[in-house]
C-alpha cells in the first residue's frame, strides 16, 4: 500500500508538471499608470482561463515597453494608437480614429508587431473645468470657448494646470496654444505632476487643467471635460499589440481578445480606473470583479 501511495503521489506531481508545460507562456507588459495595470490584469486573468500561463511585467516606461516587445522580451502590450503614431513612428499628420489605427497597423507590421481588434475607448488628452468654474461660466463647453474667455479676461489671471511632460513637448502646450490661439504663457500656467493636476482641479485652485478622458477622477471630482472642437489632440484608442511571431504560434488569441476589447469603452474604463484611484481597490480585484460580471466564453 505504501508503494502504491508513493507511486500515486509521483504520478499526480508529474501530471501537474505536464499540465503546466502544456500551457504556453504569454509575457504581458504594462506601463506605469493605473489603466495599463488594469488592462494587463484583465487580459491575464481572462487568458489564464483559456489555458495560458500569463506573466505580467509592470511599471514600464513607454520606450522601455516598446523596446522590450520589439526585441522579443515581451509578447503583448496594450498600446494606444496615438502613442505609436507620434512617439514611435514620428507621424505628425492629423488623422481620425480609423486612419490612425490603419496607419500604425501598417507601420508596426514592418517591425513584427500586429495590432489586434481595438477597444472602444480613446484615452486622449482634454482640458477640464472644476465644477465651480463650470457653474460660473456655462458658456465654456469647448476649447475654443475657453480660449475666448482667456483672451477676454486676461487681467483675471486664470491659471491652467498642465502636467510637466505635456507642457514641455512641441506637440503639447506649444502646439495647443498655436492651434487654438490661446492666451497661455508662463504667467498663467502651472506645471505639476499629472496627479496633482486633478487635486488642483478638485480643490478649485486652478481655472482649468489637462486631464485624460478615461480617468476615473473626472466623475469622482465632478470635472467638466471640454470638447476638442478643432481636433488638436491625437486619437489614443487602445488595442492589444502582439508580436507576429507569437501570434503565428497561437492564432487563437485574435479571436479570444476581441470580445474583451469590445467590452471596454470610455465609461467602463472611467469606472474601473475610479475603483483603483478613488476607492483604492487593487487592480487584480477590480479585474476579477469585472470578468465575473462580464463572463467571456
Amino acid at each position: 500500500m505504501k508503494k502504491t501511495g508513493w507511486f500515486l503521489a509521483f504520478a499526480l506531481l508529474f501530471a501537474g508538471f505536464a499540465q503546466a508545460a502544456d500551457k504556453p507562456l504569454l509575457r504581458i507588459g504594462a506601463r506605469v499608470f493605473t489603466e495599463q495595470t488594469l488592462l494587463a490584469e484583465l487580459t491575464a486573468q481572462y487568458l489564464r482561463t483559456k489555458n495560458y500561463d500569463v506573466q505580467i511585467t509592470g511599471g514600464l516606461g513607454s520606450t522601455l515597453a516598446r523596446s522590450a516587445q520589439e526585441t522579443g522580451q515581451l509578447d503583448l502590450v496594450w498600446e494606444y494608437t496615438g502613442v505609436s503614431l507620434v512617439s514611435y513612428n514620428h507621424i505628425d499628420e492629423k488623422l481620425d480614429s480609423q486612419q490612425t489605427y490603419d496607419r500604425v497597423k501598417q507601420l508596426d507590421a514592418k517591425k513584427g508587431l500586429t495590432w489586434l481588434s481595438p477597444s472602444k475607448f480613446n484615452n486622449t488628452y482634454a482640458l477640464a473645468l472644476p465644477q465651480k468654474i463650470a457653474d460660473q461660466y456655462p458658456q465654456i463647453n469647448t476649447m475654443s470657448d475657453l480660449s475666448q474667455v482667456l483672451k477676454d479676461e486676461v487681467k483675471e489671471g486664470h491659471i491652467v494646470a498642465l502636467d510637466t511632460e505635456f507642457a514641455n513637448r512641441s506637440d503639447g502646450l506649444v502646439g495647443m496654444v498655436k492651434h487654438y490661439d490661446m492666451n497661455l504663457g508662463r504667467e498663467n500656467t502651472r506645471q505639476m505632476d499629472a496627479g496633482l493636476v486633478y487635486t488642483a482641479l478638485r480643490n478649485g485652485q486652478v481655472f482649468a487643467g489637462l486631464v485624460y478622458t478615461t480617468d476615473g477622477r473626472l466623475n469622482a471630482f465632478r470635472l467638466k471635460v471640454l470638447q476638442d472642437d478643432k481636433h488638436y489632440f491625437p486619437d489614443y484608442t487602445a488595442a492589444p499589440v502582439i508580436r507576429q511571431a507569437y501570434l503565428d504560434q497561437h492564432p487563437d488569441l485574435t479571436g479570444l481578445l476581441k470580445p474583451l476589447a469590445d467590452l471596454l469603452d470610455n465609461a467602463t474604463m472611467r469606472e474601473l480606473n475610479a475603483r483603483v484611484d478613488v476607492d483604492h481597490d487593487s487592480p487584480s480585484t477590480v479585474a476579477a470583479d469585472f470578468l465575473r460580471a462580464h463572463p467571456l466564453n
